[in-house]
């Protein structure tokens, strides 16, 4: 479905010229979850901003079911970070915000708003403000969001990194059940390896200097996952070591360079 070949990315700085990106090459799957992990600056974001066709590549490229990625598309959403829920808008109002920009059917989106709400757990708060929501309750608003348009492919930029640890868990294991029924394609970067091993279908490990693919690890674990007590611990352990293993050395080989 994604297909990323011989991708390259410059940018140019006061400093001189600096290579983000070099050589990536990657397929993901339709309806395949794939984390991208790694340390601060080894390209995570600026590859998914590439996907998304906010941002141009120097060289290489991505398609879409064929077609080349030259700018942002209508089946392809983003979420990011922070909520950036509209604060005079309530829930429902916010949920329905991009079938507003993208003049969707209203009933038609109607409909799988109330889905999403349901999945998600927010049913009673259709009509609360965002302030009047938690960090965690907020993200799910977004990620209804993000859904609502019904996207091919959702790309989600470190979405929970503000939230407590409980809450981020919490958050996998509802994304885990809202994928399984939404059948959505996702990218998910995220700096956490119990994240990545909760979520992915495969993990994708970067390495910097320039950016690109170290390794590609498939988590061969049934769904749903838990990093609490399940007959699958020792599995979750196993790959989550060997992640460990790759970023470490990934981290000494930067170091020594």
């Amino acid at each position: 479905m994604i297909h990323i070949e011989a991708l390259e990315q410059r940018f140019d700085t006061a400093s001189g010229p600096v290579q983000a990106l070099t050589g990536v090459d990657l397929t993901i799957d339709r309806n395949e979850f794939v984390t991208l992990v790694g340390r601060s600056g080894c390209g995570k974001s600026t590859l998914l901003r590439i996907i998304a066709g906010l941002q141009r590549p120097t060289g290489g490229g991505v398609t879409i079911d064929g077609d080349p990625v030259t700018g942002p598309r209508e089946d392809v959403g983003m979420m990011f970070q922070r909520p950036a829920l509209l604060p005079w808008r309530n829930v429902i109002q916010n949920i329905m915000l991009p079938v507003e920009i993208m003049r969707l059917d209203r009933r038609e989106a109607q409909e799988r708003a109330a889905a999403l709400i349901e999945l998600a757990g927010l049913t009673g708060f259709e009509r609360k403000m965002p302030h009047e929501l938690s960090g965690g309750m907020q993200q799910r608003v977004s990620l209804c969001r993000s859904l609502v348009s019904n996207p091919k492919i959702l790309l989600m930029d470190e979405p929970f990194s503000a939230l407590d640890a409980l809450t981020r868990e919490e958050l996998s294991v509802e994304l885990q059940r809202i994928v399984m029924e939404t059948n959505t394609t996702i990218v998910f970067v995220t700096h956490s390896i119990e994240e990545a091993v909760l979520l992915a279908d495969r993990v994708v490990v970067m390495k910097a200097r320039p950016g690109r693919v170290r390794e590609v690890v498939p988590v061969e674990i049934p769904r749903p996952r838990s990093l609490g007590n399940s007959e699958y611990g020792e599995l979750v352990t196993s790959v989550s070591g060997h992640l460990h293993d790759l970023l470490q050395d990934t981290h000494e080989q930067e170091a020594a360079a």
